[in-house]
């Protein structure tokens, strides 16, 4: 049989380089999409190919459409049809009240984390409906449900509509044997808390989990895993929380 070809976007580190590992280890080929950091995008590639899959990355913004269309062109020229997506790039801005937010950080907050997925999701239904097959995991946030007032309700708001672009679409290619799924991690252990202000953000977390600590990358890429696999064949429009309680 041959090889799944899966495009990860947001590739480069944290849950999406533990995913393209994650995918590489079930055997998957990858297409690691990046927006500027080539150097991570370069190291998670070799250990991809370390671990027996083909790896390409591709500098995107998904929030441009030609970036978009360029990314799943060339996983088609190099690696052959795309089998699935798992869309992971994504932005939060700086920790703060919604009040204090300026609007570049909330509008490129909204055309990275919604147009960014929705460009993402319309190119794969496009092609995975021809081939009758597929699936899309969509890397949403528990903050969509809790709202995270005082941190980011603007990102939190970008990932309730996440939630809701998996339902919708799902009921929409679950004909066309294509699946559509979503993954809600809680706080994880990655660089993106050091990005918005706070790398001590998740140790302090801590006590608010009912498990006791943050998440790490590789908990939450086993459930994206999963979700690809033949083992989810059944599951649909689905919103798995891995959040360790929240």
């Amino acid at each position: 049989m041959s090889r799944p070809v899966t495009i990860v976007t947001g590739g480069s580190r944290g849950i999406g380089a533990a995913t393209c590992l994650r995918l590489a280890a079930d055997g998957h080929d990858l297409v690691l999409g990046y927006v500027k950091n080539a150097t991570a995008a370069k190291e998670t590639a070799d250990a991809v190919r370390a671990a027996g899959g083909r790896c390409v990355t591709v500098q995107v913004d998904t929030s441009e459409e030609s970036d978009v269309e360029r990314l799943f062109d060339t996983a088609t020229a190099e690696l052959g049809a795309v089998t699935g997506l798992v869309n992971n790039a994504g932005v939060t801005g700086p920790l703060g009240r919604l009040s204090d937010a300026r609007t570049a950080d909330l509008r490129r907050v909204v055309e990275v984390n919604l147009l960014g997925y929705l460009l993402c999701c319309r190119r794969a239904a496009r092609d995975m409906a021809a081939l009758g097959s597929g699936a899309i995991v969509n890397v949403s946030s528990a903050a969509a449900t809790l709202g995270s007032p005082g941190d980011y309700v603007h990102y939190a708001a970008t990932k309730a509509a996440t939630d809701a672009l998996t339902v919708g679409l799902s009921k929409e290619l679950g004909p066309m044997g294509v699946r559509v799924n979503a993954v809600a991690p809680g706080i994880t252990n990655t660089e993106m808390h050091a990005e918005m202000g706070d790398p001590d953000r998740p140790a302090k977390s801590a006590s608010q989990i009912p498990l006791g600590r943050p998440g790490e990358p590789d908990e939450i890429a086993a459930a994206i895993a999963w979700l690809l696999s033949a083992d989810a064949s059944y599951t649909t429009g689905t919103v798995l929380r891995v959040a360790g309680g929240r």
